[in-house]
């Protein structure tokens, strides 16, 4: 079933900028170009793309924060713009660098206030705050002023906070930004429990693309407000021909590292060795390699940046693609 429905999608905003001393210049600029897509009920889905491409717009559309300048919206059927307030008991939202928790209060006393704001029944409020401070490890944390909180804790307090009132629809922005390996594994793990008990349709913004990868079964790429792609993760990937980087640190330098099928060498820095390989494939056999035939200390893997991936799928700089839309 359909949940989201985009159709021919804009936003336009006027920017004024000084030309002179005395002199201001008044231009447009389009911020979501016509975006059409569709969302189903349970999916997750990624919404990548540079910063300034129109992601946080699209989001805050969805939610009726902004009212859209042409296009057609519909969520649960409903416009965002005109019926914000019924909306606003289906669906949750997470903004990775904003909080909706009181800053000054103990966590517990910003779920009581939504437990109020919501009208959410005492029973279906217990259920829910108990089952996301088990599985988002807040037990520790419920007595403690938002304030005092890491970016971590506050993310996952936030993430609980979108929950408490069984939203069918999730959007999350950057819910990642900033954390460290530990907060982003709960976060996920939440995620992928919430969307596999529930069937949450997850609407996820992000520039990390393991988020996506672990996560989402269909990714969308915006770029200058219009949409470029659509489809699965290792599609985007082949279109985009991306490499992943296998960083390789080794007990002393060697010469490159040039035997390993599937990968090419990049450059080296001593004893640690970059070697590319499509994004598409599969690291472990290159491990292996690697570690059989070189004396190895440790290894990492860093995924593709999602500019370069834009950049190879459509060509040319930022500004050459942005000429090339109009």
């Amino acid at each position: 079933m359909t949940f989201i429905e985009l159709e021919a999608l804009e936003k336009t905003f006027t920017v004024r900028r000084r030309t002179g001393p005395f002199r201001r210049e008044r231009r447009e600029v389009r911020a979501v170009d016509g975006i059409t897509f569709t969302v189903g009920r349970g999916e997750m889905v990624g919404y990548i793309g540079p910063n300034g491409a129109g992601k946080s717009t699209t989001v805050k559309m969805l939610t009726g924060i902004l009212t859209p300048s042409g296009g057609r919206l519909r969520v649960a059927g409903i416009d965002p713009a005109r019926e914000r307030t019924r909306l606003a008991q289906r669906i949750g939202v997470v903004f990775g660098q904003r909080t909706t928790l009181w800053w000054d209060l103990p966590l517990k006393d910003s779920y009581r206030l939504m437990h109020r704001m919501y009208r959410i029944p005492d029973a279906r409020y217990r259920e829910n705050l108990a089952r996301c401070v088990e599985l988002l490890e807040l037990g520790d944390l419920l007595d403690v002023p938002v304030r005092q909180l890491s970016l971590g804790q506050r993310m996952r307090g936030d993430i609980a906070a979108a929950l408490l009132h069984d939203p069918e629809v999730l959007y999350l922005d950057e819910p990642t930004i900033g954390l460290d390996v530990v907060s982003k594994t709960r976060v996920r793990e939440f995620l992928r429990e919430l969307n596999g008990s529930r069937g949450t349709t997850v609407l996820l913004t992000t520039h990390d693309l393991t988020d996506i990868e672990q996560l989402c079964s269909r990714v969308m790429v915006i770029d200058h407000g219009r949409l470029m792609f659509d489809g699965a993760l290792a599609g985007l990937h082949a279109v985009g021909e991306s490499e992943r980087l296998l960083v390789v640190d080794l007990e002393r330098e060697t010469p490159p590292i040039e035997d390993v099928p599937g990968a090419r060498f990049v450059r080296a820095e001593g004893p640690r060795q970059w070697l590319a390989f499509p994004a598409t494939a599969s690291a472990a056999p290159l491990v292996a390699a690697v570690a059989a035939r070189h004396p190895l200390v440790d290894l990492s893997v860093r995924e593709p940046d999602i500019e370069a991936v834009i950049a190879k799928m459509y060509g040319g700089t930022r500004e050459e693609r942005r000429e090339s839309l109009k």
